[in-house]
């Protein structure tokens, strides 16, 4: 049996296939996928891309006509005839030399000498372009049109390359740029021999004054600040600023620690603490052995304290010492507290004397510093101009003038002729840029509505990008009349429509894990993708291999199988959920379900009328029970329900059901939408079988898919039919 399908892809492994993560499907495009894109919207990205084309390609062609004309002149490398390397000599040794020569050539005073440099009649053949063309001509720097300088690499040829709008003027301003070139040499060379000779010797005379004016006011400088030992007298300040600095800082810390000392006796006396807890007082003059006195005192009374009372005459001389000890111990510390404070004041006295002595030194180094420095300027600036006079002197006895060359080393090599066609605008260029900016804009332009156009378009937006299987792909039937298009399978009519779905049918069996009886349900994302038609048709291909199928209309919104099958709809699910909800024992003898027979082996229940909020029926565990009892009755209970999109009734049906069939149209619902959808699916735990692609027309299933017997079955089957 031909058919338009093929079984899922490799990469598909059932619903199971679908990825952990439905955040994130990794996009992988074939160069046929391009391919289709490409074709997809040829009608889009072709005219965008003719129009960019062409009309870069018009402005491009509109441009003023240029031409170019190169002349080329050649510097030699003349024998050495002169002993001396540093004399003037114009031959040209090396890059930089060259350089010099290429900066000069491209400068604006050789400019100048080429425009002071044209005749009348040459003026006007460069105006004559503008005044062809209508336009007051530009003054005489403008006319010469772009100069372009450069050499030919590891050679001494310099090229200058003019484009002007005229191709023999653009020959005659390269030409003069030549001739004006070696002419400014031959007249360089000719006065720089005298112009050098008399300036080496007045720069002499002039540097031989700034010498001697130098040294004179280097030794005023030395009789006036007595600089002679400059040096030692740094060197003496610097050690003395160290001294005082290490003794200034040994005077800081001792009057830090008094301060510490002072400061821990503040905060004793103010706690009513013991002052003999601190170490200088403790250890303060005789203070130790008072103490030490008091003690045995007190130890002694302790002891007499037993045998007398507190008037007794031995008693009394304890008490009386004791307190006498405490008077003096008082005056010790006292005593020692003034010292303290005694020190403290010298200390600081101190400190401020070496801190005045310290910014003396510092006063008398910073005048050593400034000294030093005006000296080593003056000392400088005199070692410099004697330099610069002994140098000058040397180079004023080695120069020679240049006369003894007998010629300019450069020549022309090749003159600019008129060119015989314009360079700009390259109608050859010009096309190639036009169809590459052409086949750049169609691809950009295709694949760039690819990204932006987010609905389902082919099987790769379905395996690939969705993570589903495909079940099948049916052809658009719109030559096929309304009333065949949900019976196709039924009337067994040798057709590409009958055959995709009986391809479906077999890839829903292969894609099932479950046996025999269980449900399906049939669902969309958005109304118009043809789900109804792809439910009755599914179910007659069951129906036809020998299976028990009844085609449940849950669409209780708008129902639409009844009048597929030419019936009414006064009876079916409304119906039954009025008249109480009970599980019949036999549905097909309940006159309210009302199941009629429309086929062999295929019952239909009607959705009995229409309901605004059928949500009251689907959430009853009486429905529930309902469909489980269909399925002692029925090998297959086909369920077509409401788009996922619109309501959410078929997330109800989908909880009660066994597997589930999507059913998306071409160019109709978004791709992140049936994502969405999809996952919902999966969070009701039920069984994706996979994605039915719905409305190709005959060449997209071709070039969207690799489904590639499409064509050979019409020419084949239609031949016969």
């Amino acid at each position: 049996m031909s058919s338009v399908t093929t079984p899922p892809h490799p990469s598909a492994k059932g619903p199971a296939s679908l990825h952990s993560s439905e955040d994130h499907v990794a996009e992988r495009r074939t160069l046929r996928d391009y391919y289709v894109i490409l074709r997809e919207r040829l009608w889009i990205a072709l005219p965008v891309a003719l129009i960019v084309s062409l009309s870069v390609a018009y402005f491009q062609a509109k441009e003023i006509p240029l031409y170019r004309s190169t002349a080329t002149m050649q510097f030699d490398r003349p024998d050495q005839v002169l002993n001396n390397p540093s004399i003037s000599d114009p031959s040209v040794r090396n890059e930089l030399e060259m350089n010099s020569n290429l900066d000069l050539l491209r400068s604006g005073k050789l400019r100048e000498l080429v425009v002071r440099s044209l005749t009348p009649d040459e003026i006007k053949l460069l105006q004559r372009p503008y005044l062809r063309d209508g336009l007051n001509p530009p003054g005489p720097n403008d006319l010469l049109g772009g100069v372009s300088v450069g050499s030919v690499r590891n050679s001494l040829t310099v090229s200058i390359t003019v484009t002007n709008r005229d191709p023999e003027g653009a020959a005659l301003v390269a030409n003069r740029y030549v001739e004006q070139f070696i002419r400014y040499l031959i007249n360089k060379g000719e006065d720089v021999g005298e112009y050098a000779t008399k300036f080496l010797k007045d720069r002499a005379e002039e540097l031989r004054r700034e010498s001697e004016a130098a040294e004179t006011r280097l030794q005023e400088y030395k009789r006036r600040h007595n600089l002679v030992s400059l040096s030692a007298s740094v060197d003496i300040v610097a050690e003395r600023l160290k001294t005082i600095n290490s003794t200034l800082t040994a005077e800081r810390i001792n009057r830090i620690n008094l301060e510490v000392v002072l400061d821990q006796i503040e905060k004793i006396r103010a706690a009513g603490g013991n002052l003999l807890e601190v170490q200088y007082i403790s250890n303060y003059g005789n203070l130790a052995a008072l103490r030490a006195q008091r003690a045995e005192y007190i130890k002694t009374q302790s002891i007499l304290s037993e045998k007398y009372l507190e008037k007794h005459p031995r008693m009394i001389d304890l008490a009386n010492s004791i307190t006498v000890l405490d008077e003096q111990i008082n005056q010790n510390i006292e005593q020692a507290i003034t010292d303290l404070q005694t020190q403290l004041r010298k200390v600081r006295e101190s400190e401020a004397s070496y801190q005045r002595e310290y910014a003396e030194a510092e006063k008398g180094q910073l005048r050593l510093g400034e000294l030093s420095v005006e000296f080593k300027s003056l000392e400088n600036q005199a070692s410099v101009a004697k330099n610069a006079y002994v140098a000058i002197l040397d180079r004023l006895n080695q120069a020679v003038s240049d006369k003894n060359l007998d010629k300019i080393p450069v020549r022309p090599l090749d003159r600019a002729v008129p060119a015989g066609a314009p360079f700009q605008p390259n109608i050859p260029q010009i096309v190639k840029q036009a169809v590459g900016l052409g086949v750049v804009v169609f691809a950009f332009v295709a694949i760039g509505l690819s990204f932006i156009d987010d609905r389902v378009k082919s099987a790769w937006d379905v395996e690939n990008f969705i993570g589903a299987p495909l079940l099948g792909i049916i052809p658009e039937l719109s030559d096929t009349p309304d009333g065949e298009k949900h019976a196709l399978v039924s009337l067994n009519k040798t057709s590409p429509g009958s055959e995709a779905f009986l391809s479906t049918y077999s890839a829903v069996k292969i894609q099932s894990k479950l046996d025999f009886p269980k449900s399906i349900l049939v669902t969309s994302t958005i109304p118009g993708e043809g789900k109804t038609m792809i439910s009755c048709n599914l179910a007659a291909a069951f129906a036809r291999h020998g299976k028990k199928v009844l085609l449940v209309d849950c669409d209780m919104r708008r129902p639409m199988l009844h009048r597929n099958f030419k019936l009414t709809n006064e009876v079916g699910l409304i119906a039954w959920f009025e008249a109480g909800a009970k599980t019949p024992p036999d549905p097909l003898a309940d006159p309210s379900l009302g199941i009629t027979k429309v086929e062999d082996n295929l019952w239909l229940l009607r959705s009995g009328g229409r309901s605004k909020s059928p949500t009251e029926l689907l959430e009853k565990p009486a429905f529930t029970q309902f469909l489980a009892s269909l399925k002692q009755h029925f090998d297959l209970v086909v369920v077509d329900s409401p788009p996922m999109g619109a309501v959410t009734d078929a997330i109800l049906i989908a909880e009660r059901t066994d597997e589930v069939v999507y059913v998306c149209r071409f160019n109709r619902a978004y791709r992140k939408h049936i994502r969405l959808f999809i996952k919902q699916l999966k969070e009701s735990k039920n069984e994706l079988l996979g994605i039915v692609l719905n409305g190709l027309s005959p060449r997209r299933i071709e070039y969207y898919s690799n489904y590639r017997y499409y064509r050979s079955y019409k020419k084949y089957y239609g031949a016969q039919s």
